[in-house]
């Protein structure tokens, strides 16, 4: 099979002019179509979409390969479009991309055009095969110019397999997610810098057709160094006691030299297998990019566990405020009985108490995961135990985080002086060492310094509020809401809310509707930002977002956490001046709250309900604008 037997002439642009990236992908989508190769056009571009989301197809030198492989395509094809102006496309250079090759691969085993695809994918590297096809002036002599390549092209796989006889100093492997033109791309970015370099090195792709080349125990113990450039799992276990670089399959195209040069330097970490799978995606994590990616990766391990908690617990609190909000009558309800406010109604109750249970688990789980995504499994009851004392003392979210932290090194520390150690003894460290050490230490770390230090602060707070009560409601107000957003249920959060609670008992409701609007800002303004600037969230925080309008209008402060938790030096300064400002202006408007939770539930007790919601808009506005402001690209 050769490549123009992939690609009809029906299908190929040559004077396009998308202005945005989902137009050039919705005009390639059409031209696939026209050539009879798509059963189901709908699927095939929710894959073509699925795919970019996951990372941008546009490799870098004004090339973009999107694909999609599906049961909704036929046979194999490709799509072909010349954007002679460039259209922006996320590219990993931040290049416009001018030449565009959509690929539709069909979801059968047979997958014979995966070698066509990927000596495409290759030929699009050499800079004077583009711009021969920039050049082209008709569909059939775009088809001669690909048709000339490819008769001189060898298949990729033979290529890069190693000459006979010839030890290769330098491995590789690439492999991206779906293994159609990444993996390859890679393979030849790596193949080149080591000619360069004049070193000899073997690839193994590992695409959709399965590995190819694969590297062999002989290779692998005579080998210097082994790169491995995925995105996708690689079994990892044959590598142990190895000098290995880890890094991204786009690393692999855009970044070959520089890992060529790092693995002749020799000043490569040496790899240490793990028994599980887990453990070796652990690894690819911990040890990929530099200090700042590996602090996000190991943050997001622990954001990712608790997420499913979050919502959860969420949405069914949320359901047991509504359930009480549509079965009894508020004003006619004594001020204790506002106080059971989700637990009133039998039904409520339940599903409060269940909720409540998921949220219990959620800052013992994000300590325990990211402390295992930086000790592996011993430090996992460390951090749930690190975690269990912040949830349930006074420093919240934030000692969690800390705690996790803080498990995952003490663990490593612990490693390093038990290697020290006897081999009798150190054989016994995992199951008796490293639990009772390092939950003994990380439980007096939290108990006489994490603990104390957050509570110093609560109380320091708790007396500064009560002295600003008589001087300015206004910035009474804006601070109140302010804390809210701090550390959404930690000291700072606990503080304004015990303040309120308390101005209630003494005919003061003006504090408490200030408090609950900041702690209902933070959720709704990140449901919003997730809507309105997709490119600065992952998929799962996109998906888990609007989940985050029903808890922020429950009243679930908590639902941001996951959020600030993976990046709180944007997050948390956006949502605490939404909050403050939203608070601002329920004092400046003199609304007043009577309930001590509820959220919009209880907006039938609200004096000046109008001007309440009015600055809950206002405060979700600006939070969300400051999101998306301050907030980085998602790559």
């Amino acid at each position: 099979m050769r490549i123009i037997d992939l690609l009809d002439k029906k299908s190929i642009d040559l004077n396009a002019s998308p202005k945005t990236k989902s137009e050039a992908l919705d005009q390639a989508i059409s031209l696939m179509t026209e050539s009879g190769k798509i059963n189901n056009v709908e699927e095939y571009r929710k894959k073509v979409y699925e795919r970019e989301e996951e990372s941008t197809t546009g490799v870098g030198d004004g090339i973009a390969i999107p694909h999609g492989k599906c049961s909704g395509v036929n046979a194999p094809g490709l799509a072909a479009m010349v954007i002679r102006n460039g259209v922006d496309f996320e590219a990993l250079d931040d290049e416009p991309v001018k030449i565009l090759f959509l690929i539709a691969a069909p979801d059968t085993k047979d997958n014979v055009h995966l070698d066509v695809l990927s000596k495409l994918s290759v030929l699009l590297m050499d800079e004077s095969f583009v711009s021969k096809l920039m050049a082209a002036k008709s569909n059939e002599e775009f088809l001669q110019i690909i048709d000339s390549a490819d008769e001189e092209a060898k298949s990729i796989d033979d290529r890069l397999e190693k000459t006979p006889g010839v030890k290769a100093k330098i491995l590789a492997v690439t492999s991206c997610p779906t293994g159609i033109a990444h993996t390859y791309m890679a393979a030849e970015g790596i193949e080149k810098a080591a000619a360069k370099a004049g070193c000899s090195i073997k690839i193994e792709t590992r695409g959709s057709g399965g590995a190819k080349n694969v590297l062999t125990e002989s290779e692998i113990q005579e080998a210097e160094c082994i790169i491995v450039a995925a995105d996708a799992q690689v079994p990892m276990d044959r590598f142990d006691g190895k000098k290995v670089i880890e890094c991204q399959v786009s690393d692999g195209i855009n970044k070959a030299d520089s890992l060529i040069e790092k693995a002749l330097s020799g000043d490569v970490p040496v790899y240490e297998a793990k028994n599980s799978s887990s453990g070796d995606k652990q690894s690819a994590k911990k040890n990929a990019g530099g200090v700042g990616h590996r602090i996000y990766t190991q943050l997001m391990n622990g954001v990712s566990h608790m997420l499913p908690f979050v919502v959860g617990g969420g949405i069914l609190i949320a359901i047991a405020f509504l359930i009480d909000g549509l079965s009894v009558d508020m004003n006619s309800l004594a001020e204790a009985e506002r106080a059971n406010f989700g637990t009133i109604t039998p039904v409520a109750k339940i599903f409060k108490t269940i909720g409540g249970a998921a949220f219990s688990f959620m800052l013992p789980v994000l300590a325990g995961y990211i402390a295992m995504a930086i000790g592996d499994r011993p430090a996992l009851a460390l951090g749930f135990v690190g975690g269990y004392i912040a949830a349930n003392g006074k420093s919240g979210f934030l000692g969690a985080l800390v705690a996790g932290f803080v498990a995952g090194y003490l663990i490593v520390l612990l490693r390093k002086v038990c290697d020290r150690l006897p081999e009798a003894l150190e054989k016994i460290a995992p199951v008796l060492i490293y639990p009772v050490v390092g939950i003994l230490v990380i439980g007096l770390g939290m108990t006489f310094i994490v603990e104390p230090v957050m509570g110093g602060i609560n109380t320091g707070l708790n007396s500064f509020l009560a002295g600003m009560g008589s001087t300015s409601k206004l910035l009474l107000g804006f601070v109140l809401a302010a804390m809210m957003a701090i550390d959404m249920g930690g000291p700072f959060n606990k503080a304004a809310y015990v303040f309120g609670t308390a101005a209630i008992a003494a005919g003061n409701y003006d504090m408490m509707a200030a408090v609950m609007i900041g702690g209902m800002v933070p959720p709704c303004a990140i449901a919003l930002a997730t809507l309105l600037f997709k490119n600065k969230f992952t998929k799962e925080e996109r998906d888990a977002g609007p989940t985050n309008f029903i808890m922020g209008l429950a009243f679930i402060t908590e639902g941001a956490i996951p959020y600030a938790a993976a990046d709180p030096i944007h997050v948390i300064p956006s949502c605490i001046i939404g909050s403050g400002i939203a608070g601002a202006i329920s004092m400046l408007f003199k609304c007043t709250l009577m309930a001590p939770h509820g959220g919009i539930f209880v907006f039938p007790v609200v004096g000046n309900a109008i001007y309440y919601v009015i600055a809950l808009i206002a405060g979700t506005i600006v939070s969300a604008i400051l999101l998306g402001i301050s907030k980085k690209k998602i790559n």
